[in-house]
């Protein structure tokens, strides 16, 4: 195996059970690796420290073990087993309401630059890195160890998270597949909530598995509300509205194909168009020429305004617009549910945001509760920078 070398005193970070090595940490490489290979890491005094998929970019090494051995012949399986384990302690699987979440989290389970959603017997594969995408193989024979006859289908849909290099067949498409599975899309049950996700058109893996806890929690508060689901989407925060009593909600979103499927969910949870309107429009557009008063609940759940340092500075004012805006059209006594799902802006920072478009808008504003993601998005808690998902529940007066 090829050794990289670190500068002295770089180490420290890797003692501490980080699984990133950054490029600028290291003295020197032994060996040609390429892009994808385990490497070897080693301090300045030639301790061995960690194994990992070696990759060109600032992260050059993804740990996948501290333990000098090389990775054995069942580290996925392993590796697979015990974040799914970990999916049983938490009541997800196995559970008669819900059949779908996340098995696999990047660095949260160990296993960074992989993401595997589950839903109801199919694994949704996402590679991040190089070295992930030259592994699907192994990691869907090891999926197929520990789901047994109930894995129906392992789809790899890494073609647009998975770095773009010569050589790699970057095409979507179905590592296995149960005798007589065909489908692309099924319904799925979140909280007894009825889904159809669609893993080959849709966005992400087909779903968005991270806001399950925050839709129970616009749930517990919609009855009897109008609602406003912004960016919502496939409607999985109109669903649980609707479930919950609301007198109405609307739902919008720029994407034709997701509106489509909002009315599927709608449709499919027995709901009739008296109470629910889609509109396929830009939210923020919609959102300036919304009466004020006029919704007395709303959810605020935008993409990812910074995917890059270098774009932090106007995430951060896109955020205060945004919320100024919702802020000032939510009815005396309503909430607000907003949130980012940008890593790069911290809770601190995305508070602050929020703190200024309040302030903007010159209303009294409570912080009911701070939200994030849920178990299944687990945080290695030696990897802080897991923790991407931040949002507030604010009370309007």
């Amino acid at each position: 195996m090829d050794k990289v070398i670190l500068r002295p005193r770089r180490e420290e970070s890797i003692l501490r059970f980080h699984p990133w090595v950054f490029s600028g940490a290291i003295a020197r490489i032994v060996g040609t690796p390429a892009e994808g290979d385990l490497v070897a890491v080693y301090s300045s005094d030639d301790r061995y420290l960690a194994t990992g998929h070696y990759q060109i970019g600032s992260i050059a090494v993804r740990i996948l073990s501290f333990d000098e051995d090389p990775l054995a012949p069942d580290f996925w399986e392993k590796m697979v087993r015990r974040a799914f384990q970990v999916r049983v302690a938490c009541g997800l699987h196995g559970s008669e309401t819900t059949n779908c979440y996340r098995l696999v989290h990047g660095e949260g389970d160990g296993l960074p630059g992989l993401i595997i959603d589950y839903y109801d017997g199919v694994c949704v594969l996402q590679a991040h890195s190089v070295g992930m995408f030259k592994a699907k193989g192994a990691i869907c024979e090891a999926l197929q160890a520990v789901y047994g006859d109930s894995l129906r289908a392992v789809y790899d849909k890494s073609s647009g998270t998975a770095p773009f290099k010569a050589g790699l067949d970057l095409v979507d498409g179905y590592l296995y597949r149960a005798p007589g599975f065909t489908a692309d899309e099924q319904v799925v049950l979140e909280n007894g909530n009825r889904f159809c996700v669609n893993w080959n058109e849709g966005q992400k893996t087909g779903f968005f598995l991270d806001q399950r806890e925050n839709r129970a929690h616009v749930g517990r508060l919609a009855k009897g509300r109008t609602v406003l689901n912004l960016f919502c989407y496939t409607g999985g925060f109109s669903i649980y509205a609707l479930q919950a009593g609301a007198v109405h909600v609307d739902s919008v979103d720029s994407s034709r194909k997701a509106m489509d499927m909002v009315d599927r969910n709608v449709a499919l949870n027995g709901f009739t168009p008296d109470r629910h309107t889609s509109y396929c429009a830009d939210a923020i557009e919609f959102l300036r020429d919304v009466p004020e008063g006029k919704y007395d609940l709303m959810i605020v759940d935008p993409p990812a305004f910074a995917k890059h340092r270098g774009a932090l500075k106007n995430a951060l004012r896109a955020y205060q617009r945004l919320n100024a805006a919702a802020i000032s059209k939510v009815a005396p006594g309503g909430f607000v549910f907003t949130f980012s799902c940008s890593q790069v802006v911290d809770k601190e920072a995305f508070a602050l945001a929020v703190f200024s478009a309040a302030a903007q808008c010159g209303r009294s504003v409570r912080i009911l509760d701070r939200l994030n993601q849920p178990a299944d998005h687990a945080v290695n808690i030696y990897h802080p920078e897991g923790e991407y998902l931040k949002g507030l529940l604010l009370y309007v007066e």
